[in-house]
């Protein structure tokens, strides 16, 4: 999280709007990209899980294995949000 505010001060080179949109924008594109990557893992693991599980107990519905994945990812949405907020909250400025 402090390295936003580093990578963030050395783009906006002293100026602080830019500074801040630089943190917010920064920490945006890293929760993108932790969201992909742990949103396909989940999706990988609950394919696999299906898979290796299906035969054994055909019982499980289409609508119950997306109803396991719609809430593995609002789960996962609201983690990454949090830390998202957490490293913005950390290293926006309001004063030099």
């Amino acid at each position: 999280m402090e390295r936003i505010g580093i990578a963030a001060s050395k783009i906006a080179q002293g100026n602080l709007l830019l500074y801040n949109l630089y943190v917010v924008l920064i920490s945006f594109l890293i929760s993108v990209l932790l969201f992909f990557l742990a949103g396909s893992a989940v999706f990988l693991g609950l394919w696999v899980i299906r898979l290796a599980v299906g035969p054994f107990v055909p019982s499980m519905s289409q609508g119950l294995w997306n109803l396991i994945f719609c809430y593995s990812l609002v789960a996962l949405t609201v983690l990454v949000a949090l830390v998202s907020l957490a490293a913005v909250s950390k290293n926006i400025r309001f004063k030099k």
